[in-house]
């Protein structure tokens, strides 16, 4: 692994790269929090129109939610490495309904080898109501 890839990125260092990315600058996600040493990172996603399930229920879609999910336990690993990774497997267990003008997912590293890192990912809705779990392996290293 190069360098580069062993640096850890700051919550900066993710926005910029979430913001130069055309889909997930276009989901609009926001980095909350960053904790190398807890390996955590905390993603807001604003409600928008275009991510409504149905026009003017406030009620996130199935779709963006799970990339939502991917992108945040993708870059829990990211931040370790010093860049976004390929994702091996995405689970994704839709609980209830996301309502609300934003969802809030946190992500933990569970496990980080060699070849692959498992982390479990829980979005919560405005009101701190569990809407959905993810659980992705990721390639441990920068792509």
């Amino acid at each position: 692994m190069s360098e580069q890839a062993q640096r850890k990125l700051s919550g900066a260092e993710v926005q910029a790269i979430f913001d130069r990315s055309p889909f997930i600058g276009w989901l609009g996600l926001e980095v909350v929090s960053l904790d190398h040493e807890r390996q955590e990172i905390t993603v807001r996603m604003a409600m928008r129109p275009e991510l409504e399930r149905r026009p003017g229920t406030r009620q996130f879609h199935g779709g963006p939610i799970a990339a939502f999910i991917d992108i945040t336990g993708d870059f829990a690993i990211g931040m370790l490495v010093g860049g976004g990774v390929p994702t091996i497997n995405l689970r994704t267990d839709y609980l209830r309904p996301g309502i609300g003008d934003a969802l809030t997912a946190v992500a933990r590293v569970r496990r980080t080898g060699k070849m692959a890192a498992v982390v479990d990912i829980e979005v919560f809705d405005d009101d701190e109501k569990l809407v959905a779990l993810g659980r992705g392996t990721y390639s441990s290293s920068a792509g």
